[in-house]
């Protein structure tokens, strides 16, 4: 394994969702070098079916790129927060629906390059009326996509962001196997 030697780590930045560090590492061919890590905590992804086989989207403002996106309901594990409970606290917050069954279906680092953070990915179903607000959460709106529309809303770009992505593909080819 070519694992890298920390030799010093400098704090940067600490925010309410994430830290910036600085690290100047020893290579595994011994050259010097600087490494930027943003460090958060973990995330998780839901790809929620109805009873009737549609994917529920979410369409919502995102600060970073400038503009709406359709994404699967995602968002933060609150320290000490069980995984699961996320998954059912962020349903509730992003489309007002509790899942009554969950399932993990796979985990993937989101920019390993740069970040540590980790998406853990679920399907859900079995929805009940529960609705949960958050600050943050004002002007999302919910979409219903049929399940065999959900490709030609990733390779046509309608769908841009790659936990939706990754997530969505994940889905769709767990279905072709079962």
């Amino acid at each position: 394994m070519n694992k890298e030697k920390v030799l010093s780590s400098k704090l940067i930045y600490q925010g309410r969702i994430l830290k910036l560090r600085v690290d100047t590492v020893l290579t595994a061919d011994g050259r010097k070098s600087t490494r930027e890590i943003i460090e958060h905590g973990e995330c998780i992804g839901v790809v929620a079916v109805d009873a009737d086989g549609n994917i529920l989207l979410v369409n919502q403002y995102r600060s970073p790129p400038e503009k709406e996106l359709l994404e699967i309901p995602a968002g933060g594990v609150d320290p000490g927060e069980d995984v699961t409970n996320a998954v059912i606290r962020e349903m509730q917050e992003e489309t007002g629906l509790r899942p009554e069954k969950i399932e993990r279906l796979t985990g993937y680092y989101l920019s390993p390059g740069f970040c540590n953070e980790y998406m853990h990915l679920y399907l859900a179903e079995d929805f009940v009326p529960a609705p949960l607000t958050a600050e943050d959460t004002a002007g999302i709106e919910v979409v219903k996509v049929p399940v065999a529309q959900i490709p030609e809303l990733i390779f046509s770009g309608k769908i841009e962001d790659s936990k939706s992505i990754a997530g969505l593909l994940y889905y769709l080819e767990r279905c072709k196997k079962q």
